[in-house]
């Protein structure tokens, strides 16, 4: 079965990125695995683990109730961004990425966020990346 995988952050370009990401799946036929990594150690406590778990869990029965065929994973694995996405979309062998980007000052526009290169330089698929609406 094709593969749809979307990092998903609590911010408006990791829901645009979810929207888009469940849009693909349906429009092949695709099964959706969620990523929501975090590094762990003092940045990721107990506290951010059950506010996480809460929204993923909201997440998954949104995605159930859509219809759609969806894996929701909470990734504390001590990797970065890039790195969790490369991998579980190599392990599931994953069609496409999906990646949401926020918006740039000017200046901010010459360099796109290190996470965001480094999955569009070493995905073993094509990636997608997709703006935040302004009402995200």
């Amino acid at each position: 079965m094709p593969t749809v995988v979307v990092g998903y952050v609590p911010k408006p370009e990791g829901r645009a990125a979810l929207r888009r990401a469940a849009e693909e799946a349906r429009l092949r036929g695709a099964r959706l695995v969620v990523i929501n990594s975090a590094r762990g150690g003092r940045d990721f406590d107990e506290e951010d683990n059950v506010r996480s778990e809460h929204e993923l869990e909201a997440i998954r029965t949104q995605l159930r109730e859509a219809g759609l065929e969806a894996e929701v994973r909470q990734l504390v694995r001590g990797l970065d961004v890039a790195e969790d996405l490369i991998s579980v979309a190599a392990e599931t062998g994953a069609d496409c990425i999906v990646i949401g980007l926020r918006r740039r000052s000017p200046v901010g526009k010459l360099i796109l966020g290190s996470n965001a290169q480094r999955i569009l330089l070493d995905a073993p698929c094509p990636v997608l990346a997709v703006k935040a609406d302004e009402s995200d």
